[in-house]
């Protein structure tokens, strides 16, 4: 039985004097800085003693604020981008403020102003992002005039505009509105008053229980939000013991006047059956007709994509030229960058089915295929050559099993069915980590293997029902420990929150419709009934899931994003329906499919630019063509090595868990089969002690901090530098060579000219390496256009 130690009661409650500790004695500091100006200004010292004093204070305060933050996150419930920000801004505040008193004893006044100023900058960031933890993200934005009521109530899927209008609202109205009213409901309310807990003998998540109320009476009047104690509650002040919620953030004004106008309407909700108020994505197969051809839109994708244009007003653009695409497609099926050999050739070339000679090219290229393809599978099946798991044997390698399937294109319904019941090969997908030490219940072995299953192989998170009921789905707890004793040697006990609930698992299927799970046969006949039941032609979701995946990687964005949460709407179903049947149909043949893809004219667009990245996801997206991405960590390591020097120079470093066969096949070592390190980390390769689906294209700081002091990237620009000074023998011969090899064409005349005052007559080793370092930073060699 799993054990979950209790947190000492001293370190939570010494957690909590955190802000105690921070709202003034670290706020002196920002007193310190203005009493430094004014003296500064003044030409006097006569305040000295008194800014020292309280750089001190601030300081001591700032280490100890800091030090019982540590305490405070690691004991409550905190998370996500806005507290990790909060953590670091306030370490490198601590770290700022000692070096402020440093540079103050040593007398160097110009340094310690700068890490003064420096240091009240960290103080004001941290701050900012503290307030918003306690107050919420919009803290500041709230009081703004471009926030004010002439925004839509809520953010969803309508402006509610109609509530605005005072007339009687339409039966879509109805149904939009009680959507977003029982969202607000489930993310604010159920926590509390749901099947799985039931505080007051209150339930929200039905009609007639929420029509019922409570052990203190009626909650909700129809007609009459002002005699509803619901709405009282909601209004009531923070510190007021009977405002609701409890815990949490409040909900905010447009959401009471939502509720409000909701109440108004007579509080409708659905008849009969509950109806999810989640969007849940057909499960069975689907062929759509497909759209009629035209001159040259002969492709069924084409055709498919014709037809969204079209209802879109989107007109169809000239595809990109022969070097723009035969950079693209090499990057996509090989991971590496095209010769300028091979260039000249393609773009000389006259065949007009020339391109889709090139893709069957590629793909026919095994070794180059299943070298690239392996990064996005160990992210996916979280594959790595060392990590947590590996040094207490507590966690199982694959690669030899996963290359060799990447080498023979394998089908994946038998690629599934490997995975999931699993040879020794094989195993370490379903295997989990053990983790050492303590952990809760939702990170045993057995649970892993469902969230992971779930998520890489059906698009859909499992994660929020490993410990509770969803606040984000329909899926319960019962569901997750039932899908994870189909992988339990033995019955496992469900517990709720890391409690045990004394209840026993049930081991079945999630998607019961595609067959039984027979809970007393042994674990591995269990394993194979699940497998078969998976593969079967009309589990039409692990399909879907498969062909979405692909175009992501291939596109820049999936046809439903993000690709985890397959139930959202995509942008083109009848596309995605007929990409999942049309593969079932022909052999689950994944290089088919990207041939189909690669070769259609909707791949040969321009890419597209988008600045802001939750522009992707977000579900007012429209597609026009590819999203134009940056190089991977591993497709950046692999293009620096062919066109200039290997970065990992030395044969010995590839996972020695590849045969020795495949190991003869590598040219060089492809960054895939390397071991993480802190530049391919920096570059965006993740650990793999989870799931990763997908990777931000962004350039980030710690990206650009890697490429311009680290380590590995500069040894490797040094090394070749020198090789290449004895190579070429005038500076025109070596920066028209690296341009053709790093971008594919000719310098332009002004690059020409800069490039050559960059390494000099002479060829200096420093001006070779300044000037590689630059094109590797251009954009034309960082993305995929």
């Amino acid at each position: 039985m799993l054990l979950v130690k209790e947190t000492f009661w001293l370190w939570q409650f010494l957690g909590r004097l955190h802000p105690l500790l921070v709202h003034f004695p670290v706020g002196l500091l920002c007193v310190a800085l203005l009493l430094e100006v004014i003296g500064w200004y003044r030409k006097s010292t006569e305040w000295r003693a008194g800014i020292t004093a309280i750089l001190w204070i601030g300081t001591i305060s700032s280490v100890v604020a800091a030090s019982l933050g540590l305490l405070l996150v690691n004991q409550e419930e905190y998370g996500g981008d806005t507290v990790t920000i909060h953590q670091w801004s306030g370490l490198a505040t601590v770290l700022l403020a000692i070096s402020t008193v440093v540079a103050l004893r040593s007398g160097r006044m110009a340094l310690y102003r700068s890490f003064l100023f420096l240091t009240v900058f960290g103080v004001s960031l941290a701050g900012h992002y503290g307030a918003l933890l306690t107050h919420g993200d919009d803290y500041l934005t709230s009081v703004l005039p471009i926030n004010s009521q002439s925004e839509p109530l809520i953010a969803g899927t309508t402006n509610f505009e109609f509530i605005r209008a005072n007339q009687p609202i339409t039966d879509k109205q109805v149904e939009e509105l009680n959507l977003e009213v029982r969202s607000i409901l489930a993310h604010n309310c159920y926590s509390c008053h749901s099947a799985t807990k039931t505080k007051g003998e209150l339930r929200l998540d039905k009609k007639e229980l929420v029509m019922k109320g409570g052990k203190d009476g009626v909650v909700l009047i129809a007609g009459h939000p002002e005699k509803s104690e619901l709405i009282r509650r909601i209004k009531l002040p923070a510190s007021d013991k009977e405002a609701m919620p409890t815990k949490g953030k409040r909900l905010t004004d447009k959401e009471i006047a939502l509720l409000e106008f909701w109440i108004q309407q007579g509080a409708p909700w659905p008849s009969g059956t509950e109806k999810s108020i989640y969007r849940v994505a057909t499960l069975a197969p689907r062929l759509p007709v497909i759209p009629a051809a035209t001159t040259d839109l002969l492709n069924p994708i084409d055709r498919f994509v014709n037809v969204y244009f079209q209802k879109n007003k989107l007109p169809w653009k000239t595809v990109v030229d022969d070097r723009i695409y035969l950079r693209r497609v090499y990057l996509d099926v090989i991971g590496l960058l095209p010769t300028p050999q091979k260039i000249q050739a393609f773009t000389t070339d006259t065949r007009p089915d020339k391109r889709e000679t090139l893709v069957k090219e590629l793909l026919a290229n095994k070794e180059g295929y299943a070298q690239h393809w392996l990064t996005f599978w160990n992210d996916a099946l979280r594959n790595d050559y060392t990590g947590t798991g590996y040094v207490t044997n507590g966690r199982f390698d694959m690669t030899k099993w996963l290359y060799r399937s990447l080498k023979t294109n394998k089908p994946y319904d038998q690629f599934v069915r490997e995975l999931i019941s699993p040879t020794k090969e094989s195993e370490g997908f379903i295997r989990g980590i053990q983790w050492r030490g303590t952990i809760n219940s939702s990170q045993r072995t057995e649970m892993q293997a469902a969230q992971n299953v779930s998520q890489v192989l059906l698009g859909l998170n499992l994660k929020c029902a490993s410990c509770h009921d969803s606040f984000i789905s329909d899926w319960k707890l019962s569901d997750a420990y039932g899908f994870a004793n189909v992988f339990a040697d033995s019955t496992l006990e469900i517990n709720r929150c890391d409690k045990p609930t004394g209840k026993k698992a049930t081991s079945r299927i999630l998607f019961t419709e595609l067959g039984t799970i027979n809970g007393k046969a042994a674990t591995k006949e269990r394993l194979r009934e699940l497998a078969q039941f998976m593969t079967q032609p009309k589990d039409g979701r692990l399909y879907r899931t498969l062909v979405n995946r692909i175009w992501a990687q291939l596109m820049g964005r999936g046809i439903v994003e993000p690709v985890d949460v397959m139930d959202n709407e995509p942008w083109s179903q009848d596309l995605l329906d007929w990409l999942a049947s049309d593969f079932a149909t022909n052999g689950y043949d994944i290089k088919r499919l990207m041939y189909a893809i690669l070769t259609s004219r909707t791949y040969q667009l321009p890419s597209i630019g988008i600045k802001d990245a939750e522009l992707i996801t977000a579900p007012t997206f429209v597609f026009a063509g590819m999203v134009r991405r940056r190089l991977t960590a591993e497709q950046f390591s692999d293009a620096v090595s062919t066109v200039f020097t290997p970065i990992y120079a030395d044969t010995a470093i590839v996972s020695k868990l590849l045969p020795k066969n495949i190991q003869k096949e590598i040219a060089f070592p492809r960054a895939s089969l390397v071991k993480n390190d802190p530049f391919l980390t920096a570059l965006g390769r993740p650990n793999r002690e989870t799931v990763s689906t997908s990777r931000m294209s962004q350039a980030n700081l710690l990206q650009a901090l890697e490429l311009t002091n680290g380590t590995t990237f500069n040894a490797a620009l040094k090394t070749g530098a020198q090789k290449w000074k004895l190579t070429y023998s005038s500076p025109d011969l070596l920066v028209k060579d690296l341009y053709w090899k790093a971008l594919g064409r000719e310098p332009r005349p002004q690059e020409l000219a800069v490039a050559k005052k960059i390494v000099g007559k002479n060829l200096s080793i420093d001006g070779i390496q300044d000037l590689v370092w630059a094109i590797t930073l251009h954009p034309e060699f960082q993305l995929i256009y």
